[in-house]
């Protein structure tokens, strides 16, 4: 059995999909094992360049497991289907639309189990905001001891760390304080999106992704409120540099109304 599986929710992406997958043949840290669940009008794995990413990880000796996961009952859902085919004691949540640098899996492996803590996360960065440089919004805490629990709710002064993961905010910072991967600095968070690596254990103390059915079909926040269940019990941080860059595509869940850490209990 592999330590690592990579647990990745599409729906309509294959282009985007592809090169998600595609960056996942190149890492490091092989192998792993990839789980897809697929809730597009069309499967995506049927396309041509979504089949050949996938034959090169089997190629590198990384299984894939594909599911066609319908109907659609939200986001929520989506993961915690997802969490229930893990195997590994390690799960990495992975957006369908992110290129990775080459080590970044590694990195996060280093990490999550030097500090024994429920999650790590690489947040992702939009390059096309490179030359936005937004000085307001790069206030960083670094973990300088171990990564402790905490808990973070809306509205609270913790909550406005989110502002570092806007744009390119964190390319900025990091090329300051973390610019290579052996420099690796960890910082708290509120949440880190896209990217997420979870001690599975500890996500599944805390109920998963189950509190699926107390909201509605439409809604948005369920990573974050996962997050923030995990990191109260067992702690969670970002991990700099992150290397992971958004393809920057329209969102998929427009939506917004219900956000799931404003409406349930962290």
């Amino acid at each position: 059995m592999t330590t690592l599986d990579i647990l990745i929710p599409t729906c309509d992406r294959p282009g985007a999909l592809a090169a998600t997958l595609t960056s996942l043949t190149a890492q490091t840290a092989q192998p792993f094992r990839v789980v897809i669940s697929d809730q597009g009008e069309r499967a995506a794995t049927e396309r041509p360049e979504v089949q050949t990413a996938l034959r090169v990880l089997d190629l590198h000796g990384c299984p894939v497991e594909v599911h066609r996961h319908l109907p659609r009952r939200g986001m929520a859902e989506q993961r915690q289907f997802l969490l229930e085919q893990g195997r590994a004691p390690y799960v990495l949540f992975l957006d369908d639309d992110l290129i990775l640098e080459t080590w970044v899996v590694k990195q996060l492996l280093g990490a999550i189990r030097r500090e024994r803590c429920g999650f790590v996360g690489s947040a992702v960065i939009g390059l096309s905001y490179r030359a936005d440089v937004r000085p307001h919004q790069q206030a960083v805490e670094f973990w300088e001891g171990p990564v402790t629990p905490e808990t973070v709710r809306p509205g609270t002064p913790a909550w406005e760390r989110y502002q570092l993961h806007n744009a390119a905010n964190l390319l900025h910072v990091q090329e300051r304080f973390a610019p290579t991967p052996e420099q690796t600095r960890l910082y708290k968070v509120a949440w880190v999106g896209g990217c997420v690596l979870y001690d599975r254990a500890c996500l599944e103390a805390v109920g998963g992704f189950g509190f699926w059915r107390e909201l509605p079909e439409e809604h948005a926040g369920e990573d974050v409120l996962a997050q923030g269940r995990v990191m109260a019990r067992f702690g969670g941080c970002g991990v700099m540099p992150s290397g992971v860059y958004h393809l920057e595509l329209p969102t998929t869940l427009p939506n917004r109304e219900v956000d799931a850490p404003k409406v349930l209990e962290v």
